[in-house]
């Protein structure tokens, strides 16, 4: 039997000044799971996060803890009643206290026991040594692990993270994010994170609810969100994408890559192909041919290369496409540099392809 909902959010609505800033907003939270509010700066996540804290307060819906209402129009239980972490951008470490004595902060108990629990935590975060040190001794990343010992130190039920990795070193992020969640699952813990930051995301994430103007747009596993958006702005959030517009006849479009398929779209409706770099290809086995700007084949078009930059890990493309002037980027493993002006084939994956309404 599945775990019952530990964190329970019921249709909450934040208003601002006759603004909908939160609209709408529906979650369930499980033990031991990580659930992301992800979107674009202004979008009303960290407000939702504010309410479910109980620092702010909705204008309609509920909020549950365990299955007990905490704020609903009756009632508004206080943030220090409800059981619930804080991890935060800035750590807000007392820097006037160790970081036992950070980490011990709000435990409640003989000092015995909470020694014990304090010497556990860090020991699991690796900090042990740092028991007796104070925070300015410490690094950005040995900081914001002490922050995490220290909000997971009263075994809360609910941990609320609002873009708690957004001020370290990008060398340490992936290190620290892998350490927190490993921490997180262990203690059972039910965790709402806010980011913009599609790779944190992707990387934490049991699901992601992506936002967009109050709401929440599509919700669904990391894979599935990825694969499957529901709309171009969906698609382009996660990655760059290219897009090829046409006109739907028939069920049919064209395009420099042949006809696609495009069912559910009425005659003379525009549409648009979306698709990502990766999934664009060059077909080094057509190299050589002479020009052929018409999609005759279905399969393979030629573009004229503009830029080529090395990115570290693969190579961007940037093509002027023969067949309609339309610019296409493609990623190649590796180096692949091309001067501007060489004409190459270029094949995409079908399979891969989203198609929107334009």
């Amino acid at each position: 039997m599945p775990d019952q909902p530990r964190l329970e959010i019921e249709d909450i609505s934040r208003r601002f000044e006759g603004r909908d800033v939160v609209n709408g907003i529906s979650l369930q939270v499980a033990p031991g799971h990580v659930t992301c509010l992800l979107g674009p700066s202004g979008c009303g996540k960290s407000t939702s996060l504010r309410i479910v804290a109980g620092v702010d307060r909705q204008n309609s819906g509920r909020i549950l803890v365990g299955g007990t209402v905490v704020s609903d129009d009756q009632q508004h239980m206080p943030p220090e009643r409800r059981g619930i972490g804080l991890m935060f951008q800035d750590f807000a470490l007392f820097p006037h206290m160790s970081v036992a004595e950070n980490v011990a902060f709000g435990l409640a108990g003989g000092t015995r026991a909470n020694r014990s629990r304090v010497m556990d935590l860090l020991e699991r975060v690796d900090l042990p040594r740092f028991a007796d040190a104070y925070p300015h001794q410490l690094s950005g990343g040995e900081q914001q692990r002490v922050a995490l010992a220290r909000a997971l130190a009263p075994r809360p039920a609910i941990m609320l993270m609002d873009e708690p990795f957004s001020g370290l070193d990008n060398r340490l992020r992936d290190d620290i994010r892998d350490r927190t969640l490993a921490l997180l699952k262990e203690e059972n813990t039910a965790v709402l994170l806010v980011t913009h930051e599609p790779d944190e995301a992707m990387r934490m994430a049991d699901e992601i609810a992506l936002m967009r103007e109050g709401r929440i747009v599509q919700r669904g596993a990391p894979y599935h969100i990825y694969n499957n958006p529901v709309d171009r702005a969906a698609a382009g959030f996660f990655s760059d994408i290219n897009i090829v517009r046409g006109t739907s006849r028939g069920a049919l479009t064209e395009t420099p890559f042949g006809q696609f398929l495009t069912p559910g779209h009425k005659d003379g409706a525009a549409v648009e192909i979306v698709i990502r770099p990766q999934h664009l290809r060059i077909d080094f086995d057509r190299q050589g041919r002479g020009p052929n700007p018409t999609p005759s084949d279905g399969a393979a078009a030629r573009g004229i290369v503009e830029r080529a930059r090395f990115m570290g890990r693969e190579s961007l493309v940037e093509f002027r496409m023969e067949y309609d002037d339309s610019r296409l980027k493609a990623t190649v493993p590796a180096v692949f540099l091309p001067k501007p002006g060489t004409p190459l084939w270029l094949t995409l994956r079908r399979d891969r392809c989203f198609v929107f309404p334009a």
